[in-house]
């Protein structure tokens, strides 16, 4: 129908000669064209006459066929530049499709770990590498998990406090305290507690730390910045975080997890099993270093999920005949 229709034609020609749009686009805005023609026709409408009301009908429509939020989306952007078209042409005097949003798209839980699977990580020995980096690596996911450290963060700690260290946006560990700071997102520091298998695994790491040729524990005159960092590669870098990600990828399969980890799912789980055991939603604020309580409240649907498969495997009353 809308294919016959001579202001669609001369839409799609306009755009597919004028605005030289991709093949592609020009066969999708089509196909959404046609869709609204039909809509349209259903209503008995002629699609200069059609009105926001309408069009907020037919995404509810669509909606409840199923279409994602996504898609929708995308279809009413097709429909907007269309009527956008009609009015610059002077046949129409307000787009019909210019205050219409889609549904919001529900955002996806953040991939935690189960509490057994992130334990099972955090004891992982893996005899077979040396020494030296299964210490370091060991260190690094007491972290990331214990403290729900950003691997930025992470990678941006030193193995003792200074001035330049503050100035330049990097962290540091604080074993007195037992604390860790950090600089997270917005230039904002915190500190984090570090618990005891933390500060287990940090004693031992940083007792062969020193294997690698030119590493302090503290500021020297003259002496690079990397001199200082908690977590360096072989060659005497600081560890980058695409670095990180292949080494907790790989311990994570060799401790046996169906499912490689990556840093940011350690972050996750720590935030989540925290909520459960405290259910202190400020404290985990405070601890993840959000500014904004919001940001948090994801973690409150991970909480009831975990609560919900309780439930749904103990209670008699929930398990179906």
């Amino acid at each position: 129908m809308a294919e016959a229709d001579p202001l669609v034609t001369r839409y799609l020609d306009h755009v597919r000669f004028e605005k030289r749009l991709a093949e592609r686009t020009c066969t999708l805005y089509q196909l959404d064209l046609i869709r609204l023609a039909d809509m349209a026709a259903a209503s008995q409408l002629p699609l200069l006459q059609v009105q926001t009301g309408h069009i907020r009908r037919w995404v509810a429509q669509m909606h409840s066929a199923g279409r994602s939020g996504r898609g929708i989306a995308l279809i009413l952007s097709g429909w907007r530049g269309f009527y956008a078209w009609l009015g610059r042409e002077g046949l129409i005097s307000h787009n019909p499709v210019v205050d219409v949003r889609a549904p919001r798209v529900a955002k996806p839980l953040p991939k935690a770990l189960g509490v057994d699977d992130a334990v099972q990580l955090a004891e992982h020995e893996e005899s077979g590498d040396d020494p030296w980096l299964e210490a370091r690596d060991a260190a690094m996911v007491e972290l990331l998990y214990g403290c729900g450290l950003r691997v930025a963060e992470l990678t941006g700690l030193d193995v003792v406090a200074s001035t330049d260290a503050a100035r330049a946006g990097r962290g540091w560990i604080d074993l007195q305290n037992a604390e860790v700071q950090v600089q997270g997102k917005g230039s904002k520091r915190r500190s984090v507690p570090l618990g005891r298998s933390a500060l287990e695994a940090l004693a031992h790491w940083l007792a062969v730390r020193p294997q690698l040729p030119g590493m302090l524990t503290q500021p020297a005159p003259g002496a690079s910045s990397l001199a200082l960092a908690l977590f360096p590669g072989r060659h005497g870098t600081r560890l980058t975080p695409r670095a990180v990600e292949q080494r907790l990828k790989r311990r994570s399969l060799l401790a046996g997890l169906a499912t490689p980890v990556h840093p940011h799912m350690l972050r996750h789980s720590f935030a989540s099993h925290v909520l459960q055991s405290s259910g202190d939603l400020r404290a985990v604020q405070e601890l993840l270093g959000h500014a904004n309580i919001t940001t948090t409240q994801v973690y409150t649907r991970l909480d009831f999920q975990h609560l919900a498969k309780a439930y749904d495997a103990a209670h008699p009353r929930a398990k179906r005949k």
